[in-house]
């Protein structure tokens, strides 16, 4: 491994007035993104929405999600990705206070906007990665990827103590509208792109122009190897953190403290990664990335031995480093190596299987749980995060994320 390569792209990119407006509306749809489902909790707490409304509400913003990201990349490689991000917030940002018109009195007005919602979401995450390489040159992408995913997972640490600061003197409704505010945020703020869509080819339609994607991302072995690994550990470390940790949490340790502990250590730990990868440049960035993905098998490790409440707060923050020691290599590395035009959805490929498929995952593992126990599911959930990125580093290209390995 080598040290960093200097710490002057590190604070230049903190200087760009360009990047620092991508920065900030990817960070307010990151904070609008979290605090909705939290916001919505509240409503659940004071009798606005019952639970079983409030599941509805979510499940309907997911599915517009999960529709509009393969539609969002392909948009995105055929028009102006900062009209994407535009449009997509826009309609965020228009169909938010139709949630908080539905409280409390219409819970298929509430679904419908939700799933609007959810489909803006959906729609800018590959706008928004692809126009971070239009914003970044390439040797700041580093720097500026590790900025972002310091912002996301700020707002994680962030959204659920501010929204139930402001509950205490701005209602449910208005905490929703705040929300839109967010959005709007998000739709005004980045900076045009320096690219342009493709001219002068014949572009495919329907599920072709995604298919244009999937070929693009079968040149790349490191990719779908990567992306692989990735699906695999999401569906099973972060399912047992969902649905165990809380039950590890209540029945071993007869506390919730544990439970908070743990989540609240593993955004610190993501801090931290995400602050190390703004410097750090390893020789094998893809060995050393899906090694940093491995550490996720550290999570259900922690609860299925009997250790001390203060090890699974650790392993829990090594976890949050490792996801982002991934993290920040995989999205720079997608973002050089990808053809540019075809970036969106290829992107979009990345978040629809990736985290397209995490609900599956958690659909699963309860009842795995009462079938076989908690102890033999949560064995299998630490081998497979630890045995998906050790295959993956066997694919071609996989030690640097790059087509072709260069000799050591």
């Amino acid at each position: 491994m080598r040290r960093a390569e200097g710490a002057a792209p590190d604070r230049a990119v903190l200087r760009d007035s360009r990047f620092l407006r991508l920065w900030a509306g990817t960070t307010a749809s990151g904070l609008s993104i979290w605090a909705l489902p939290f916001v919505l909790g509240l409503a659940v707490l004071d009798r606005s929405l019952s639970p079983a409304e409030l599941g509805v509400v979510l499940a309907t913003r997911t599915a517009g999600f999960l529709v509009a990201v393969p539609v969002g990349g392909v948009l995105a490689d055929r028009h102006s990705r900062r009209a994407v991000v535009l449009w997509s917030g826009l309609a965020a940002a228009l169909a938010t206070p139709l949630i908080a018109a539905g409280l409390g009195r219409s819970l298929a007005l509430m679904a419908v906007a939700a799933a609007v919602v959810g489909a803006g979401q959906g729609a800018s995450r590959a706008a928004f990665q692809a126009l971070t390489a239009e914003v970044v040159a390439p040797e700041r992408r580093q720097a500026a990827n590790a900025a972002i995913t310091f912002a996301v997972r700020g707002t994680v640490l962030l959204a659920p103590g501010l929204s139930a600061l402001l509950s205490t003197v701005v209602g449910s409704p208005g905490l929703i509208l705040g929300t839109a505010a967010l959005w709007l945020a998000a739709a005004l703020l980045p900076p045009r792109g320096a690219g342009a869509p493709p001219a002068g080819e014949t572009p495919a339609a329907g599920l072709g122009a995604f298919a244009e994607g999937v070929r693009e991302a079968r040149r790349h072995p490191w990719f779908l190897a990567g992306l692989g690994a990735l699906t695999a550990v999401i569906a099973t470390g972060y399912s047992a953190t969902g649905v165990i940790l809380p039950l590890v949490s209540r029945d071993r340790y007869g506390t919730e403290l544990v439970l908070a502990a743990a989540l609240t250590a593993y955004t610190a730990g993501a801090l931290a990664g995400a602050v190390l990868m703004a410097r750090w440049r390893p020789r094998s960035e893809g060995w050393a990335a899906l090694t940093g993905l491995a550490l996720y098998g550290l999570a259900p490790l922690s609860l299925l031995l009997p250790v001390h409440p203060a090890a699974v707060v650790a392993a829990y923050a090594l976890v949050g480093a490792g996801i982002e020691l991934f993290n920040v290599p995989w999205f720079t590395a997608t973002q050089r190596e990808v053809e540019p035009r075809l970036l969106g959805r290829v992107s979009s490929l990345d978040f629809l299987v990736s985290y397209g498929l995490a609900p599956v995952g958690l659909a699963l593992i309860a009842p795995a749980v009462g079938a076989f126990g908690a102890v033999p599911v949560l064995a299998v959930c630490a081998a497979v995060c630890a045995a998906a990125p050790a295959a993956a580093a066997l694919a071609p290209g996989s030690r640097r994320f790059r087509r072709a390995d260069a000799a050591s």
